[in-house]
């Protein structure tokens, strides 16, 4: 019974991280594809931008509802639900023959991809100790990056031998196959029987009586301050994400399928350092919560100074490998703030938290980041709007400055919120 105890939390990280690999290999594989629409259709680089906004545009307004719902309906079965979805949508976008077609697919993709990301954390986060957070957090985030690697990847392959079409109909199988399989493996029953409570011993079941009030999840200043400084890392991440291929294909003169496979490098590198960091930040902290904010603070400065130093330097490999070493540290700040809001909230509304996280990285980051550069780079070209696309980070590194010094009292406010300390 010990044995299937350990084993158990593991199986529901995997099937929940492939899970998030299809989530972002359906979202990511149309920047795979962005120079044969652009032909195809006659596209400017903003209605590109959009196609790909216009997901985190729905995972930024839907997130918080659907989480709540999930709190409560179920957070298994929305899950499962929610796989089926983006993957119905993700077939409808094969099957586009114009712009707005695409566009409508594309909005039902950010429908049904919404809230996965904050229930499915909250899912994994209850089955395990609250020091493994800042781990699990990074690793589990990363999921959105090496998906993004398979999608950007896979698509560009797919792409130029079968036609742009199949590149997501093969992204809409994987996510069918991994909705079935989930659905087999988890199941809320289970879940609950593992839960681990705030001070990492087994509970066995779920709370039945207290719920925390939502209030909480605005009330306390360290909580908001996380999301914008979160938000912001995500936007020069999704930026990278969004138009790496692009910008491989027009100032490298690289094929698309060449560009997707050379950007693919520098997205692994964005899910390797939030795994890293995430690890490093939960061995740093152990003995001071409060170096979770030093950790996320020291990578956004990092990712800064390397990317806008790379971008500014002419087409080469010390470009490459300044851009490399900014990808690395662009989204490390992930698992560490991740961590931080899970501290500060209770685990009865522990995925509205999530869903709550979810929402301002959508709005403010992963929506954002590919539009606004889209528009720049309509004015100013493309490599002009990534010039300046790092400055970014300095909103984010101030946000979690102010984050880190309100952290204690925040602590305190939250235990007199809802009467029980987090971890």
């Amino acid at each position: 019974m010990t044995q299937r105890r350990r084993i158990y939390p593991w199986v529901v990280f995997g099937l929940a991280f492939a899970l998030l690999l299809s989530d972002y290999m359906s979202r990511q594989v149309l920047s795979a594809v962005f120079p044969l629409l652009k032909g195809e259709w006659q596209l400017s680089d903003s209605r590109l931008a959009a196609l790909n906004s216009v997901v985190a545009l729905m995972v930024g307004l839907l997130t918080f509802p659907l989480s709540l719902l999930a709190d409560r309906w179920g957070r298994v079965k929305s899950l499962v639900l929610m796989a089926v979805i983006w993957s119905v949508a993700t077939l409808l976008c094969a099957v586009a023959m114009n712009y707005g077609q695409m566009l409508g697919a594309r909005f039902l993709v950010g429908v049904g991809e919404a809230a996965y990301g904050s229930v499915g954390i909250a899912v994994v986060l209850s089955v395990f100790s609250p020091r493994l957070r800042a781990s699990l957090s990074g690793a589990f985030m990363a999921g959105g990056s090496f998906g993004s690697v398979i999608g950007v990847a896979l698509g560009g392959v797919i792409a130029v031998n079968f036609g742009w079409r199949w590149s997501f109909a093969v992204m809409a199988i994987f996510g069918f196959v991994l909705a079935l399989l989930f659905g087999a493996f988890v199941s809320q029953r289970r879940v609950n029987r593992h839960q681990i409570d705030d001070g990492g011993a087994a509970v066995g079941a779920p709370e039945t009586g207290y719920r925390a009030p939502l209030s909480s999840l605005f009330r306390i200043a360290s909580v908001n301050l996380a999301y914008v400084g979160s938000a912001l890392n995500l936007f020069v991440a999704a930026v990278l994400l969004a138009w790496l291929p692009s910008f491989l294909n027009r100032y490298y003169g690289m094929a698309p399928d060449r560009a997707g496979a050379v950007a693919a490098i520098f997205v692994l590198l964005i899910g390797a350092g939030m795994v890293g960091c995430g690890i490093i930040t939960d061995r740093v902290s152990r003995a001071a919560q409060t170096r979770k904010w030093t950790t996320a603070i020291v990578y956004g400065l990092i990712a800064m100074v390397a990317l806008g130093l790379g971008f500014a330097l002419d087409p080469g490999t010390p470009q490459l490998l300044l851009i490399g070493l900014g990808a690395f540290f662009s989204a490390g700040a992930s698992g560490p703030v991740t961590a931080m809001v899970a501290n500060l909230t209770h685990p009865s509304i522990r995925a509205t938290g999530f869903g709550s996280l979810t929402l301002v990285n959508s709005l403010l980051g992963l929506a954002l980041g590919p539009v606004v550069v889209g528009v720049l780079a309509d004015r100013i070209g493309l490599l002009g709007a990534l010039r300046v696309t790092p400055l970014i980070y300095l909103g984010a590194i101030v946000a979690l400055l102010v984050g880190r010094r309100c952290y204690p009292a925040a602590v305190r406010r939250l235990a007199e919120l809802t009467g029980r300390p987090p971890a």
